[in-house]
């Protein structure tokens, strides 16, 4: 899997590097100290995932990632930062990142994250978990029909258990379907609801009441 760097501190940029490339399975493609210079990469690497801090001179992190998402809605963003302001938090799940770390994370659990995120996972820190959930539980007042009208109802079998954090093989062992017919199922769900990831669609489903088993 091929992964862009972007951070304003070349040491963290340096140190994710040497981490990213002692895994045979990852690729590091590039490094950027700004959310511009990260846009300019993606366009020109084309990699599976970015790292992404979020407080940076010039563009922002949030910024970054909405035009990443935009303009290459296949590349997903992992944000690894040291903020974890609310505002932050939501800004950037907002902007369509897939995942939300901190710079105290384990190696290991950096790792794994970055895999699990272009396995279709979605990585939250535990830290920030609890304020984006705070969030999502205090508007589950919406009427779960907004949705369900919207999608078809094996739609809406994927999209719950999406919002368990269930990746599409796992989906798809549970409704006895293929995985590309979960993949296919999935593409359409994120147009139908507008959403720009995984990430999104489970809040969204959330706060309409659609988390639960």
């Amino acid at each position: 899997m091929k992964v862009l760097i972007c951070d304003d501190q070349a040491l963290i940029r340096d140190g994710l590097e040497m981490l990213l490339k002692l895994e045979k399975d990852i690729e590091v493609v590039g490094q950027a100290q700004d959310g511009a210079e990260a846009v300019e990469q993606v366009a020109q690497h084309q990699p599976d995932l970015v790292l992404m801090d979020l407080k940076m001179p010039g563009m922002n992190g949030i910024e970054a990632t909405r035009q990443i998402r935009t303009h290459y809605p296949s590349v997903l963003v992992l944000v690894l930062t040291t903020y974890d302001d609310d505002e932050w938090v939501f800004d950037a799940i907002r902007a369509g990142a897939a995942g939300y770390l901190l710079k105290d994370t384990p190696r290991e659990a950096v790792l794994q994250a970055v895999r699990g995120t272009v396995e279709g996972r979605s990585f939250v820190d535990p830290a920030v978990a609890g304020k984006l959930l705070g969030q999502v539980a205090g508007q589950q007042t919406q009427p779960s029909k907004l949705l369900t009208d919207k999608l078809t109802p094996r739609e809406v079998d994927v999209l719950r258990l999406l919002a368990q954090g269930l990746t599409n093989t796992e989906i798809a062992g549970r409704l006895y379907l293929s995985e590309g017919t979960v993949r296919n199922h999935v593409s359409v769900i994120l147009s139908k609801l507008d959403v720009p990831g995984r990430t999104q669609a489970a809040v969204l489903a959330i706060q309409h009441g659609l988390g639960g088993g």
